[in-house]
């Protein structure tokens, strides 16, 4: 069988009937008592580009700035690239007076040794690591999670051991509050978590994790001056309040 030929078409069929019109157009027309004189068409012309028109669009490839100032100095622990998302699952903690009492006795008795601690803005405790989303599986990804968690009962857990903590990459250091009790609980939600992780083949858990509230936080690594003394102190102020 021979090859189809490569052929081009006009962008409209219009075009070759506006043509035909022109050249009647030219033609003389009965009844007017002589011919009529076609007149020639004016040049092309192209307008020159402004130079802001042209150069308007030579960043949008760029990759973005990663300005740490704008996010307390933390440091990204996988590059940014476009279209991947970053998440991680957790179980948010509902604050209450005397939550936020003892933070504030805690977080200020931590900072005579770290002054650069600061309060987190919310609190909760990680049930996955951070993990890189494609923006289409951000809606299957949730829709798996809920499948898994639906029927997952309810339950009590105490988190009153004060404990020092780093991410991976040791850039970031934590004041938290271990949990004492429900821990089982947690590694069973961990359970349905990770298995949807490996559906997506992502990274799962810790193997071995100690599920905590993060109370307070700093850039680097402050586990020499907090743990010790420091968080002997920090205990014993936790069980006074």
């Amino acid at each position: 069988m021979s090859a189809a030929p490569l052929v081009g078409y006009s962008s409209s069929g219009s075009e070759d009937e506006d043509e035909a019109e022109a050249e009647a157009g030219a033609q003389a027309r009965p009844g007017t008592g002589g011919c009529r004189r076609a007149q020639s068409p004016l040049p092309s012309q192209r307008l020159p580009v402004p130079d802001s028109v042209l150069h308007m669009f030579l960043d949008t490839e760029e990759e973005p700035e990663d300005d740490r100032e704008k996010h307390g100095g933390r440091v990204r622990t996988f590059p940014h690239e476009r279209g991947n998302w970053a998440t991680h699952v957790y179980v948010p903690y509902e604050t209450r007076e005397e939550f936020l009492d003892l933070l504030d006795m805690l977080l200020s008795h931590a900072q005579t040794y770290v002054p650069r601690l600061v309060q987190m803005e919310a609190f909760h405790l990680s049930l996955s690591q951070s993990v890189v989303l494609r923006h289409h599986w951000i809606l299957p990804f949730v829709q798996a999670l809920k499948d898994r968690m639906a029927s997952f009962p309810r339950f009590f857990f105490t988190a009153n051991r004060v404990k020092i903590y780093t991410n991976q990459e040791k850039t970031r250091t934590f004041v938290g509050l271990e949990v004492t009790s429900g821990h089982a609980q947690f590694l069973d939600l961990v359970s349905e978590v990770d298995r949807v992780m490996e559906e997506f083949d992502l990274t799962t858990f810790y193997q071995d994790p100690s599920f905590h509230v993060s109370l307070a936080w700093c850039v680097g690594d402050a586990r020499l001056p907090l743990e010790g003394r420091c968080l002997r102190e920090l205990q014993v102020e936790e069980h006074r309040g």
